[in-house]
């Protein structure tokens, strides 16, 4: 089970930091990603990471201001987002999928979490 927190209203340019928390398994050989959805709007790929952590990839539209890392010890991802803007209020996901790439549409990963919901002020 996947659970992301951090979510809440900030200002525009300023920091959240999300956290994704896997419960009852290890995420170790799994590729994490972070995806959005705002309303009325389809689910956006934000961010994955591999199982090592050694390669990432950002959507376009947070390349430079967002921000992927992982700790395995803790089976915990994080996203770190900086420079926030109000486009980017949505609700945020987490998800995990056993792939040997990462994969930047929804489908490919069969494990989610509830979302975490980002509100940025202008």
């Amino acid at each position: 089970q996947l659970q992301a927190s951090g979510g809440g209203v900030v200002q525009a340019g300023e920091s959240l930091r999300l956290s994704c928390i896997a419960s009852g398994r290890t995420l170790t050989s799994y590729v994490m990603a972070w995806f959005r959805q705002a309303p009325g709007k389809e689910r956006e790929f934000v961010s994955g990471i591999t199982w090592t952590g050694d390669r990432t990839y950002y959507g376009d539209s947070v390349k430079g201001r967002f921000t992927v890392s992982r700790d395995n010890a803790k089976n915990t991802v994080y996203l770190q987002m900086n420079s926030l803007t109000p486009e980017d209020t949505a609700v945020y996901f987490c998800a995990a999928g056993r792939n040997s790439v990462i994969f930047s549409t929804a489908s490919s990963y069969p494990n989610w979490g509830q979302g975490t919901q980002v509100t940025v002020s202008s």
